[in-house]
């Protein structure tokens, strides 16, 4: 079921470095060989952008054509979807009995933990582009200049590494994987309460602060407006400390829970 496993030997951190190299190897190649969850991670965007453009488009009023407002919604819910995967795959080798093998070959948990985070943000640049492929199939034309398709693209990958991250703490938390696959409904469920598809003042107002005070929403806001070339006001700033923040908090939490799961 895995892979064999051989460490560089090197003093120091560029022992870890190649140590990290390993094993971001191994999860990739864990990634390919899962057929199944791989194919749904790269067909899902091109699913979800077809069904909300055809089938809900044309029910929505937003100002402006829905495959230009809904395309960063759309990003955002397959990298969510991509990274919840991230904790399936850290359970399931909790699990399996491969990290005391790992412990005995006096590998730490960054590198492991990384190796799950690199292998997330790698399949969710793909299905990106997938998703932009298909909008621009489907008519969407974004005004962005090239500093504006950088900055877009830096604060999506900020997203993603966040969402990485936070799925390895829940994978390290989670007692299976499919308690672990759990957490694919909550990030899931959070660009639904945001501004990714509609307008957040056409949803009933006791919802309103969830909306507006949660990450996705600045997020969202933030690479719609770069890519249409529109205002952004402080939306960028609010989206990356929200990335940020996960981040930090995240990876402390996951050095926590892998101490905690492997004494």
């Amino acid at each position: 079921m895995y892979d064999t496993i051989t460490l560089p030997s090197a003093p120091g951190s560029a022992s870890a470095a190649r140590h990290a190299l390993t094993m971001i190897g191994r999860s990739v190649r864990l990634s390919r060989r899962q057929v199944d969850a791989l194919l749904m991670s790269l067909l899902l965007p091109i699913m979800l952008m077809l069904v909300f453009v055809y089938l809900f488009g044309g029910a929505i009023n937003t100002g402006t054509r829905y495959v230009t407002y809904v395309v960063p919604g759309v990003i955002l819910l397959c990298a969510g979807f991509g990274a919840s995967m991230t904790a399936v795959s850290v359970a399931q080798d909790m699990r399996g009995g491969i990290i005391d093998r790992f412990r005995s070959m006096d590998l730490g948990a960054s590198s492991i933990l990384t190796g799950h985070v690199t292998a997330s943000v790698a399949r969710n640049i793909v299905s990106s582009v997938l998703v932009f492929g298909v909008a621009f199939l489907i008519g969407f034309r974004p005004r962005a200049g090239l500093a504006q398709w950088l900055a877009a693209t830096g604060i999506l990958l900020l997203y993603i590494v966040a969402i990485s991250w936070l799925s390895a703490a829940v994978g390290l938390l989670a007692n299976t994987p499919d308690a672990a696959s759990g957490f694919t409904f909550f990030v899931m469920f959070l660009p639904y309460a945001s501004s990714a598809f509609v307008p957040i003042n056409t949803m009933p107002s006791w919802i309103h602060g969830f909306a507006r005070d949660q990450p996705v929403t600045p997020v969202t806001e933030t690479i719609r407006g770069l890519l249409l070339d529109s205002p952004v006001g402080t939306s960028p700033w609010q989206a990356i400390a929200w990335c940020l923040g996960i981040t930090v908090v995240s990876v402390t939490l996951a050095a926590v829970f892998f101490r905690r799961r492997t004494r």
